[in-house]
């Protein structure tokens, strides 16, 4: 889970209310944060990844605020776009290749007010989280922060040669070239191949031509530095997708919201001749909550009176229709696209805690179903033949199923990172990068378990299917197909079984040795060598024996000779 480290006097000065530690840590778990450490006034929280908006003193504030009741709904922000804004970005054809997506707002301070030191490092601190996570690692989207009184609109985003631009980067005194900079600058080591393209990178520049920053690596000190006393704030993102763009600056205002400061959008002219007025951007969305959708969540009935208290509790706005709800998402939850998403916070607004289950009257324990205890017998079997258990998560990256190939299993809508944007369909692709993952250590090496991967399945409700497998790999120099097939069949005969091979192709198994096992006519098992190429490739310098079982298909057919 995401995590980061918070202030906790500005956290409680945003809830309004001062609180004990284990106070505090009662509150946060009801929620989607949990508290894993106190130290002095820094607190560590951990997050679920669909609410990164809670990775931030302005989001955990708000967030307090409403469990609390020191204030409902969503926070007023709202600003009326102003005349110095009209001419706003202006998107040169140039970018389309690269980098085309660009958004923004600007943030004013209240009346009185202005950027304090603690509010500019928590904005530097949330817009490097976003970073890594929406922006995986920049390469989706990456976000700039720019004083507003040292810059004119409107800002060009265009793709110029390198030899025309100079600027002085942000933690530099003295100007640069774009040549030297991205030969010589270390962040431009590692962010540079994303805005470049040949000779020439993507620039921001202001009416005046001053360079705002070279997006996405780094920010120029002439217009892009924010400083303390600064009271208007253009906050800007860059990237591959519009909707990346989005999520990045609307997570990124809740830091300035829940401080008072107020939102203006920022208007987008395209090359081909449209614009945009920016206000989707900052103006959140709407998504329909029925009650049905409420109740089936929630199992009980709840007035209109409930819902829309624990809607306000959840800093979201909710107004009676027929039928249900309909709900307001302010742009600093995304994670709110269904009715679904919508009832999860009203249950959670009035909190679900362990005590709230009830055990019905009964007899009798509940006890493991037969085809749980089928499944550990398989993986105690596993571990009995001296096979350690990886226990691998269900979710893998986007390299691990490039290096495959072969039909790609389900790829997540709008995933956290690039290392988590695909389910697994079948253990082949989690073990491949246990393999990778242990070079280091000597040989040989065979690990198994069981687990569930999920595969497509158009006719469900999500479009896939949970399945077990057990799994299991042997690298040594010995290892082979036969390896393999003695402990398929010693496995498949634990459970008296027996099964039929027959050739077959897998993706990453060298072809002609790679077989798939039959019982009763059912597919069950695959088996063969990983291919040496693919081997060569992670690193792993000795063959593998690879088999997959697919005990969610092979334990009908147990049960059926069990009951016979």
């Amino acid at each position: 889970m995401p995590r980061t480290v918070l202030d906790t006097e500005r956290l409680l000065s945003l809830a309004g209310r001062p609180l004990s530690a284990s106070a505090l840590d009662d509150l946060l778990f009801a929620s989607k944060a949990e508290v894993e450490g106190h130290d002095g006034t820094a607190l560590t929280v951990s997050v679920t990844p669909d609410r990164l908006d809670l990775l931030s003193e302005g989001g955990l504030g708000l967030y307090l605020q409403g469990v609390l009741r020191a204030a409902h709904g969503i926070p007023s922000y709202r600003a009326a776009p102003t005349e110095d804004l009209s001419a706003g970005f202006e998107v040169d054809r140039s970018v389309e290749p690269i980098r085309p997506a660009i958004g923004g707002a600007v943030v004013r301070a209240p009346k009185g007010r202005s950027l304090d030191a603690g509010l500019l490092v928590e904005a530097v601190r949330f817009q490097e989280i976003l970073h890594s996570t929406i922006g995986r690692d920049r390469r989706a989207a990456s976000l700039g922060i720019y004083p507003v009184d040292r810059l004119e609109f409107p800002v060009r985003y265009s793709l110029e040669p390198m030899a025309n631009v100079r600027f002085v980067p942000l933690d530099a005194s003295e100007e640069v070239g774009a040549v030297e900079f991205f030969r010589d600058h270390p962040m431009a080591q590692t962010y540079g191949p994303l805005g470049r393209a040949g000779d020439s990178c993507l620039a921001l520049r202001d009416a005046r031509g001053t360079i705002l920053s070279l997006p996405p690596v780094l920010n120029g000190r002439a217009a892009g530095e924010a400083r303390v006393g600064d009271r208007e704030l253009l906050i800007e993102a860059t990237g591959t997708r519009e909707r990346s763009v989005a999520e990045a600056v609307g997570l990124l205002l809740v830091a300035f919201v829940a401080q008072g400061w107020s939102i203006s959008p920022v208007p987008v002219s395209r090359p081909d001749g449209s614009r945009s007025d920016g206000t989707p951007l900052v103006h959140g969305h709407s998504v329909d909550l029925p009650s049905s959708v409420l109740r089936g969540l929630g199992g009980e009935s709840l007035s209109a009176a409930v819902v829309e208290r624990r809607l306000a509790e959840a800093r979201l706005g909710g107004h009676p229709q027929p039928g249900g709800w309909k709900v307001d998402a302010p742009p600093w939850r995304p994670d709110i696209m269904t009715a679904v998403d919508v009832g999860e916070d009203v249950l959670l607004a009035e909190g679900v805690r362990p005590e709230d289950g009830l055990l019905p009257p009964s007899r009798t324990r509940g006890r493991l179903r037969r085809e749980t205890l089928f499944r550990r017998h398989f993986a105690s079997t596993l571990l009995g033949l001296g096979l350690a258990a990886p226990h691998t998560p269900l979710l893998v990256s986007e390299s691990t199923v490039a290096r495959l190939g072969g039909e790609a299993p389900l790829h997540l809508r709008n995933p956290v990172s690039g290392e988590f944007a695909y389910i697994r369909n079948r253990l082949l692709l989690s073990h491949l990068d246990v393999l990778a993952h242990n070079t280091r250590h000597g040989y040989p090496q065979r690990f198994g378990e069981v687990a569930p991967v999920v595969v497509a399945s158009p006719g469900s409700d999500t479009g896939g299917e949970t399945r077990y497998h057990a799994g299991l790999m042997v690298a040594s120099d010995t290892a082979g197909f036969a390896e393999a097939a003695a402990l398929v069949e010693y496995l498949l005969r634990t459970v008296d079984v027996a099964a039929v091979r027959e050739p077959t192709e897998v993706p990453g198994v060298t072809r002609g040795r790679a077989a798939r096992a039959r019982v009763a006519g059912e597919a069950v098992v695959e088996l063969g060598e990983v291919a040496p190429a693919l081997l060569s490739e992670l690193g792993v310098p000795v063959p593998v024996a690879w088999a997959e079982v697919d005990l969610t298909a092979l334990w009908p057919l147990v049960a059926r000779l069990d009951t016979a």
